[in-house]
């Protein structure tokens, strides 16, 4: 027997209390697990998802990177 547990996220924004307030009693009453992110969380969250789609699995030599933007990208 194989079992697959599958999570799933969304994070939503608003800047009306009110509707977010109606978002969060909605989710409790359909049993579905919340948290509330602060803006530093949500800042930490999108630079590990810009980290994530930048990476390539390439080694990139320190040494050279560095020299590169000292230069400016010019060769």
């Amino acid at each position: 027997m194989k079992i697959i547990l599958r999570m799933e996220g969304i994070l939503l924004h608003t800047d009306s209390k009110k509707d977010l307030n109606l978002i969060l009693q909605l989710a409790k009453k359909l049993g579905i697990s919340i948290r509330k992110f602060s803006l530093e969380e949500m800042e930490d969250l999108g630079l590990l998802t810009a980290m994530k789609e930048g990476e390539t699995g390439e080694y990139i030599d320190t040494e050279e990177f560095l020299k590169e933007l000292e230069d400016g990208g010019k060769d």
